[in-house]
């Protein structure tokens, strides 16, 4: 008979106050669950009340789950518990499944829509009670952590009836008012009627729906919650939300340190390369320079010069060489009548040669002429005669824009006779 009850009827759930309870040392447990009209026989064996981490107490309001069985020694029947929970949290747990089923298919818990946490919060939103301990763990680590952040504090009651509407208009006013970067909601530890409020569907949607990111830390580490699974972060505590939301200063200093120290690198390093450009610029500049250009001219005229006054001294050698040897060969030559024909030949020749040297000496100023009427028409010397001037600044920039000066700027200008030094008083923008 007893095989035939255990085997033929499936599990069933009964509910009822508890009587009669009694524990003894073999760690099994029994009692009576009855209401007004019935009771039945239970038994809890010890290797399924062992994990059940509450003691029943008389008059408590259980829910059993269980096979009903057959106490052949008696020949009563009674129920062989598997399952045992407070009727009121195991209502809310089953209320809780259902929430949570429904509102994950609706899309609410999506990974996809959870948003960052800002790296840096300037201001901090915080819904929890205004008297709770959670309330100071999280002012404190955030005094800790990061003191620049400022925090507004929305406060709500966190249990009972009048908790969801007031957290639900808190996180409305924290989402419209867009004066903060993150919100916090909060509370601390407690039972599972304790945590209800955040069980709420209209809570769940007050999140889901918040224009800034929200981070919960309700009750312990073990505690779950609808808004957790709504929260764009969940922290297992008030504290840990605060250490989510915050960064820590300390760390951000040395964040800073390190970069201060690769700007200051890198900044050298440019400085360096600067120079190096600035130095190769300056050489190719001095290079161009038209004084240089002039210098080389000068030296080159020179050079034309000193060549010409060779070649003028080197024909005036050879034909008075050439008129001293014609002298010895007439003064040896004593016939009469080449005399005169050689005195002849010898005016002729000296007239040649006159001739030849002017010519020559024509030639070589002509070129001198050219050479230099060509150097000043390169030279900006010839532009200052016709009454320009060649202006630069204090470190010897010249100057071809009025947009390199500002007023007050010191300037030299270059005269075709002397030079000038001036003060900007005024700049017009060029037409």
């Amino acid at each position: 008979m007893r095989l035939l009850l255990e085997a033929g009827l499936p599990p069933v759930w009964v509910e009822g106050e508890i009587s009669n309870f009694s524990a003894p040392s073999s760690g099994h447990w029994y009692f009576t669950l009855k209401d007004r009209d019935a009771q039945i026989r239970c038994a809890m064996f010890r290797a399924r009340n062992v994990g059940l981490g509450f003691r029943p107490k008389e008059g408590q309001l259980l829910q059993a789950r269980g096979r009903v069985g057959l106490y052949e020694p008696r020949g009563d029947y009674q129920l062989i518990v598997e399952l045992l929970e407070d009727a009121g949290e195991g209502a809310l747990k089953r209320e809780f499944e259902k929430l949570k089923v429904r509102l994950a298919a609706e899309g609410l818990f999506d990974a996809e829509r959870k948003r960052p946490l800002p790296r840096i919060p300037r201001r901090i939103a915080v819904v929890t009670s205004a008297t709770g301990a959670a309330l100071r763990d999280i002012l404190h680590i955030l005094a800790r952590r990061f003191p620049p952040a400022a925090v507004l504090i929305h406060p709500v009651p966190v249990q009972g009836t009048a908790a969801a509407p007031a957290i639900v208009a808190a996180i409305d006013e924290a989402s419209a008012r867009a004066d903060c970067d993150v919100l916090i909601l909060a509370r601390g530890g407690g039972s599972l009627e304790d945590l209800w409020s955040f069980n709420d569907e209209r809570v769940a949607r007050a999140i889901f729906r918040c224009a800034i990111p929200v981070v919960t830390g309700i009750g312990h580490e073990t505690d779950f919650s609808i808004a957790d699974f709504v929260a764009d972060v969940r922290a297992p505590t008030p504290s840990g939300a605060a250490q989510l939301v915050a960064p820590d200063r300390l760390s951000l200093l040395q964040q800073v340190g390190g970069l201060r120290e690769r700007l200051r690198l890198a900044t050298l390093r440019q400085l360096s390369h600067g120079a190096q450009r600035f130095t190769a610029a300056a050489k190719r500049l001095q290079q161009a320079h038209p004084g240089s250009k002039l210098a080389q001219q000068a030296q080159r005229l020179d050079e034309l010069e000193l060549r010409l006054r060779l070649a003028v001294q080197r024909q005036v050698a050879a034909g008075a060489q050439q008129f001293q040897q014609l002298s010895a060969r007439l003064q040896r030559a004593h016939a009469g009548i080449h005399l005169d024909r050689l005195a002849q030949q010898a005016a002729a020749l000296e007239q040649r040669l006159h001739t030849a040297l002017r010519e020559q000496l024509a030639g070589l100023a002509h070129r001198l002429a050219l050479a230099q009427r060509g150097l000043n028409a390169v030279s900006p010397l010839a532009t200052l005669d016709r009454g320009f001037a060649m202006v630069t600044t204090a470190d010897g920039t010249l100057v071809q824009d009025a947009r390199q000066l500002k007023v007050g700027d010191e300037i030299t200008a270059r005269l075709a006779q002397g030079s000038v030094v001036a003060i900007v008083k005024q700049r017009e923008k060029p037409p």
